[in-house]
């Protein structure tokens, strides 16, 4: 695996790294200039040439990972009077760290709207994990934060991840809100869907035994009140502003429901309301 490879791995997995770079050498050295290696406070990717250099630039490097600085790092290495390798030549080595986005979002469905909002995700500084077992459903060339996988159980997310569901399938939904609602340290559960779709799920969570405090965590409808109609562009845009304004929120979101909405009907079935469809994404 090249260290391009190894650096978005490590990117989507929410890892911090040090890219260590060969920048400039002098003399007899282990390796050439322009070789690099990754470091992590676990592992180390690559060489640019072990002995006593590599093991020096390691511990700079993580070093670097423990601390707060960000600005990269120029290092000169005399090999022979400072490292004791018998080469005897002089090695620059730049160290640059490389810490992911804190801001995780798990979206799960890649629909319509699950395309639109994955669009404007990848212009944002966050990492996307971004869930469909259809392997079909994902576009070509992805943003580099955005990860598409085929399933990801959200009791295995990283704790402070942003949930979005919008699946094709009204029983996978639920599945995946119930599962995110058992957890306390999710700040963002978002659901697809009109008021109704709301009601019904959630008078279903309680069939099912979840407290009424995590089932109140559940937003649904999603997006900024007013932003916007029923396009996906639209709809992915006052989802994201959503996303947003709740980022960095410490505490669970709330739903509230959107004004100059009827109240939910309890009896309501599949009644094919516009309001209970969006972008063609059956939500009602």
């Amino acid at each position: 695996m090249s260290w391009l490879d190894t650096l978005h791995r490590l990117s989507a997995e929410g890892t911090p790294a040090v890219l260590v770079t060969l920048l400039a050498v002098r003399g007899s050295t282990p390796r050439e200039a322009g070789c690099k290696m990754v470091v992590t406070a676990q592992a180390a990717h690559g060489t640019i040439g072990g002995g006593n250099l590599e093991h020096s630039s390691i511990a700079s490097a993580r070093a670097l990972l423990a601390g707060e600085a960000a600005a990269p790092l120029l290092r000169d290495y005399p090999l022979g009077p400072a490292l004791g390798q018998c080469c005897g030549g002089h090695a620059s080595v730049l160290f640059e760290t490389m810490r992911p986005a804190a801001w995780h979002i798990a979206l799960y469905g890649a629909g319509h709207v699950g395309r639109a909002l994955a669009a404007l995700l990848g212009t944002l500084d966050c990492r996307v994990s971004w869930i469909d077992a259809r392997h079909d459903a994902f576009p070509a060339g992805l943003a580099a934060n955005l990860t598409p996988l085929a399933a990801a159980d959200p009791a295995d997310l990283p704790g402070g991840s942003s949930v979005l569901v919008m699946t094709h399938d009204h029983a996978l939904d639920y599945q995946l809100i119930a599962a995110a609602l058992r957890r306390q340290d999710l700040p963002f559960i978002g659901l697809i869907g009109s008021e109704t779709k709301r009601a019904r799920f959630t008078a279903r969570l309680a069939r099912d035994g979840l407290a009424g405090q995590a089932i109140r965590r559940l937003v649904c409808p999603i997006g900024v009140a007013g932003a916007g109609g029923k396009a996906p562009a639209e709809i992915a845009i006052a989802v994201a502003a959503q996303l947003l304004q709740t980022r960095d929120a410490l505490a669970p979101v709330a739903a509230a429901p959107r004004p100059g909405r009827a109240a939910p009907d309890p009896a309501c079935g599949d009644c094919g309301r516009a309001e209970c469809q969006i972008a063609g994404d059956v939500v009602g």
